[in-house]
């Protein structure tokens, strides 16, 4: 190999090895753990126990009744992910869609208030948990302006259904300026001409939103569906900080189980986190490879066209 043949791999090998030490080595060492036993924390400690992880968290008379499976705990956080992800992802599109409709307007400070509406995403999600953590607490801003207004202090974060609303909200809240980017984008590439002809045929708003815009944006809304399902389902940063799963398990999602049974418990069991992380990572595998063939679909539609 000559000189200028190896220099690509001066460059790229700093980044292969960090690439290797921070995320192939800890997939590796996942899987390991997902199929060893004890709560050893050293790997030649562990004995191995084959596929009981697994076994133990799928054990259940009846998936819909978590009370009713071997680990309750961690079916509560797969039902509280599922409906906090349909909840979301719902919501999102919806509340996205409408605002990139509005900014696509030709309205004051139009650049002004993309960039607002787009200031969130740039936020550290711990830094806007805290902010909304200190509005939403007993003392805080929201019960004092109840307060003002003659109302008596709620526990917004204290009683379950107002915990996973506010969860909800605040996910939706910080992540919304990326997904209406993408629907802004999409609104941006359809063609003038369409709009011009439906005027000429005197087709109302609603009906121009309902047959022109609606389906030439649809493969960027099932774009913003499918990764705001991956995003959902990942969701920890924002929980964590505002609730910490509770109150009780209100709002315990999939990744706080996992850390709080690898790092939190007690009696720290690591093979059941890392076998719950492998379960997980098949359901983003799914969802991965959703987004790629709605995405090559679209592609091969533009192409078509």
């Amino acid at each position: 190999m000559n000189a200028s043949a190896r220099t690509p791999w001066y460059f790229l090998t700093p980044n292969l090895v960090i690439f290797g030490v921070f995320t192939f080595l800890p997939i590796v060492v996942n899987f390991f753990y997902a199929f060893t036993g004890g709560v050893q924390l050293y790997p030649q400690d562990r004995p191995y126990v084959g596929w009981e992880n697994m076994a133990t968290l799928l054990d259940c008379r009846n998936y819909w009744e978590p009370a009713s499976c071997n680990k309750d705990l961690f079916w509560r956080a797969v039902w509280n992910t599922a409906r906090f992800s349909v909840l979301q992802v719902a919501l999102m599109i919806v509340f996205s869609l409408i605002t990139a409709l509005v900014l696509n307007r030709k309205i004051i400070g139009r650049g002004f208030w993309r960039g607002v509406f787009f200031y969130p995403v740039l936020l550290s999600p711990v830094v806007v948990s805290l902010i909304w953590k200190w509005i939403l607490q007993r003392d805080g801003l929201l019960n004092a302006v109840v307060v003002a207004i003659g109302g008596k202090p709620v526990l917004w974060l204290g009683e379950p259904e107002w915990a996973f609303f506010w969860v909800s909200f605040v996910s939706i809240w910080s992540q919304m300026g990326f997904y209406t980017l993408i629907l802004l984008s999409g609104l941006q590439a359809i063609p003038a001409d369409l709009y011009e002809a439906a005027q000429m045929d005197r087709a109302s708003p609603w009906r121009t939103l309902w047959r022109v815009t609606l389906p030439l944006l649809m493969p960027n809304m099932i774009v913003v569906g499918v990764l705001g399902a991956i995003r959902a389902v990942q969701t920890f940063d924002n929980v964590f900080v505002l609730t910490g799963g509770g109150p009780g398990s209100a709002t315990m999602f999939v990744v706080q189980f996992i850390y709080q049974t690898a790092f939190q418990e007690p009696i720290r069991l690591y093979g059941i986190a890392a076998a719950g992380s492998l379960l997980l990572a098949l359901a983003l595998i799914a969802l991965t490879l959703i987004q790629l063939k709605t995405t090559r679909a679209g592609s091969a539609g533009e192409r078509a066209k």
